[in-house]
């Protein structure tokens, strides 16, 4: 696996994700209270985190993008 994702990209993820993963577990807004958004919510948050911890997107390899400046 070759890193395809920047600085910037990483950052992002990182946030976006922790907070799409801990804003169930706040219950905040409340718009969480449903089982369903609320696993697909920590799903989503676990994938962006994961994607910005090793540095590489599937999505971006597959669609050949890369915002990583190597």
């Amino acid at each position: 696996m070759t890193a395809n994702l920047g600085n910037i990209d990483r950052t992002a993820r990182l946030i976006i994700g922790l907070a799409l993963f801990m804003a169930p577990l706040l219950n905040l807004p409340a718009v969480w209270s449903s089982e369903g958004l609320a696993i697909a919510s920590m799903g989503v948050g676990v994938v962006l985190a994961f994607t910005a911890l090793f540095r590489f997107c599937p999505l971006y390899w597959i669609i050949g993008i890369s915002t990583c400046k190597i």
